[in-house]
């Protein structure tokens, strides 16, 4: 069965509608919805009316399956434990415990794999949609469109290829019978770089206003000209992966980014418990949970400065959680309920961007001023002037760690600067995994 796993992602549009949070699977097809039109008739000629459903459709399907890339990039990280009874799999073959090693049929590659892949064909629903559609929009609004669709495949694409890494993604995904092959990760990361950039010039172009609206994580950056802005964040992101330095600055300078400004301004996936809505599915009620927690690993506040303010994204537990020869004295506090939006990206995170480009760039007074902001605003002194750009390096990764703690960044960052192997380690047989496999569906 060709691309099976991929070709699971088209969906049928009620599906897409109620953000597409049903599992894969290889032998089961689709069927046709005789209440809602086929994806076929939407491609082919949709209305206004469908076309910002397929952009709902793709919002809420941002949702599905951040819990499990968050383990993910958590757990091999090292930022945090995940126990739980229902499966063992988080304290075996995520940590590397004992011989355990990475499977690639198995639900911590291929739920995420194909939930962040039916963004992105819904995203390709939408573009073919817009080309072909009759429906009374200017060129300005059709480029909104544009500019929506190409900027969140982006972020899927980026999500995908932080998790198989060197193993490569498949980026030309748009011929449902047609995908193209797995490519390397330089080559992914200059293909989200295009198209962000594509996505950028057709909000550039796309007018005043949305005719879609997005949903309350956007809030701020809903019309055409703000989301560019939310674009080129990402851009940025992007161009330290590729260590494009100058560019990440120039980047910034087009984005939302304010040295000075709230460090948590920016965007984030709206969760909430509210009828037929999704909730978060990352938080789990604290302090004490005996068999379902996340469990910062003791380094990560013991590593921290006296006063760091960010602590607070911790709980100590009264009794020391324990699964097998892992165990932890801190519950993870990021998140303090259901209804509690997961951040895409903020201002906090670009302060820290600004600071590595200009960092490795030869700015170090630059980057020693805004990572300096960062420590001031978590309750932490300025560093002693002076310091080397291998010591500002060490000093942003730090930073970079208690900021973005649990957010799905330690394990790229240290992968990115080729220290995995400093990455502290509960027992000695533990592995520090490098990337995940392709899932066993995918051709290669």
């Amino acid at each position: 069965m060709k691309n099976n796993l991929l070709k699971t992602t088209i969906v049928g549009f009620a599906t897409l509608v109620a953000m597409l949070i049903g599992t894969s699977s290889c032998n089961i097809e689709q069927p046709e919805d005789p209440n809602a039109p086929s994806v076929d008739a939407i491609e082919s000629d949709a209305t206004i009316s469908e076309l910002n459903n397929v952009v709902t459709g793709m919002i809420g399907g941002m949702r599905d399956q951040v819990n499990i890339y968050l383990d993910d990039c958590g757990v091999i990280g090292r930022d945090y434990y995940r126990f739980t009874s229902a499966d063992p799999r988080f304290t075996s073959d995520l940590p590397g415990t004992g011989d355990a090693i990475l499977d690639n049929n198995t639900f911590y590659i291929v739920n995420p794999w194909s939930a962040f892949y039916r963004v992105i064909r819904n995203g390709w629903v939408l573009r073919h949609a817009i080309d072909n559609t009759t429906a009374p929009l200017t060129q300005e609004q059709k480029n909104g469109y544009l500019g929506i669709a190409k900027t969140l495949q982006a972020l899927m694409f980026i999500q995908v290829s932080n998790l198989t890494y060197s193993n490569g993604i498949r980026v030309d995904v748009e011929d449902p019978d047609n995908y193209g092959p797995i490519v390397d990760y330089n080559t992914a990361l200059d293909f989200i770089a295009t198209l962000l950039d594509d996505g950028y010039s057709d909000l550039q172009n796309g007018g005043d206003a949305f005719v879609a609206d997005l949903s309350g994580g956007f809030a701020g950056f809903n019309t055409p000209q703000t989301f560019a802005q939310f674009n080129r964040a990402l851009r940025a992101r992007v161009a330290v992966y590729q260590q494009d330095w100058g560019g990440a600055i120039d980047f910034l300078g087009e984005s939302f980014y304010s040295l000075n400004g709230d460090l948590k301004a920016g965007c984030y996936i709206p969760y909430s418990t509210g009828s037929g809505e999704f909730a978060n599915q990352v938080f789990i009620s604290i302090p004490n949970q005996a068999t379902n927690a996340r469990v910062a690993l003791n380094f990560w506040a013991e590593d921290a400065e006296t006063g760091d303010l960010r602590l607070s994204k911790v709980v100590q537990r009264s009794e020391t959680a324990v699964s097998g020869n892992l165990s932890s004295d801190y519950d993870v506090a990021v998140w303090s309920s259901q209804d509690d939006d997961i951040c895409i990206i903020r201002n906090e995170e670009l302060v820290l961007i600004a600071a590595e480009a200009q960092i490795q760039n030869g700015d170090l007074a630059g980057g020693e001023n805004a990572l300096n902001v960062i420590r001031n605003a978590n309750g932490l002194d300025a560093l002693t002037p002076g310091m080397t750009q291998s010591q500002l390096t060490d000093e942003m990764l730090k930073q970079r760690r208690y900021s973005l703690f649990a957010e799905g960044h330690r394990w790229v960052d240290m992968r990115r600067y080729n220290r995995l192997d400093q990455i502290e380690k509960q027992n000695a047989d533990e592995d520090i995994w490098n990337a995940f496999p392709i899932p066993a569906a995918e051709p290669q």
